[in-house]
């Protein structure tokens, strides 16, 4: 199958862009690196009569670090991402899971605020961005606007994203000497979409978790932010893990009500979510001082 016939525009300026945005409406599909809107139109599962392409407005790329955190712009690609060592060493859950992201050919051209702004509840970054208290940046015609992660995703494929705006980059707090990170997916052949995966990140401090966040994905229709598992787990010591281990996955149990896909049954997913949870919880225990038994 052929896609369908449309036009395409370069705009230099967000000027342009939002000019553009305005005239054609819902008929506009803004295009970054391309790796998912090519392939819903060689499906016919998009059909824009105009695709906006941004990739000649400054300012949409690159990876910097700046005061409290790292940003990074909306057209930076995966690889990017996976090659940057201020990444590594300031984002070091990003570094983790970039090499999940598809293959590598696909990370050559598929974009940060690509994969954002599409929100598939498979993808890797938009849980790394829950996982991290992320802050994505949208500007449209009447200014810019910053959205937490937490309430950017809403629906499947659906997002904070208003008629006309453009996502331009996400905000990522700096890591610290007390923050561990783990980042694991599960998925039939590399390169999938995650059947499940969980990106957590914790402070641990004097033998002690702190603040822990936990996102699944794979489970419903958006990224989900376990709040009440990751409760379960604060003040927990790593010295007598066992208890709130149980007491967690249980609570995921609750939490988490996953939905079937074509190849897994909910039960298999919320199972596969509490093995994911347990090992996250280990090894982000046993990379901390201390001893961890699982």
């Amino acid at each position: 199958m052929k896609a369908p016939a449309f036009d395409y525009a370069r705009p230099t300026t967000f000027d342009e862009a939002f000019a553009l945005l305005a005239r054609h409406g819902d008929d506009a599909r803004i295009i970054a690196g391309g790796q998912t809107l090519l392939a819903t139109l060689n499906m016919r599962l998009s059909e824009p009569r105009v695709l906006v392409d941004l990739k000649d407005i400054r300012g949409l790329r690159g990876i910097s670090l700046q005061r409290g955190h790292v940003r990074i712009g909306a057209l930076t690609r995966h690889s990017e991402i996976e090659d940057s060592a201020l990444v590594a060493r300031h984002v070091p859950l990003l570094a983790r899971a970039a090499p999940h992201v598809a293959h590598r050919a696909i990370r050559n051209r598929g974009t940060l605020g690509g994969s954002l702004a599409y929100a598939d509840p498979a993808a890797e970054w938009p849980a790394c961005a829950l996982a991290l208290d992320a802050t994505i940046l949208l500007k449209g015609a009447g200014g810019e606007r910053r959205v937490k992660a937490s309430d950017f995703f809403l629906d499947l494929y659906t997002t904070a994203l208003r008629p006309g705006e453009v996502l331009t980059a996400c905000e990522f707090p700096l890591s610290s000497s007390t923050v561990r990170v783990h980042f694991n997916e599960l998925v039939r052949r590399h390169g999938d979409y995650a059947i499940v995966g969980v990106a957590a990140r914790v402070d641990i401090a004097e033998g002690v978790i702190r603040h822990p966040r936990l996102a699944f994905m794979g489970t419903g229709t958006v990224p989900m932010l376990a709040t009440a598992t990751a409760a379960s787990l604060e003040g927990a010591s790593l010295n007598d893990l066992n208890e709130a281990l149980g007491q967690a996955t249980q609570r995921l149990r609750e939490e988490l009500q996953p939905i079937a896909d074509l190849y897994n049954t909910a039960p298999t997913k919320q199972h596969l979510a509490c093995v994911l949870l347990r090992r996250a919880v280990t090894d982000l225990c046993r990379s901390a001082e201390g001893v961890c038994h699982e």
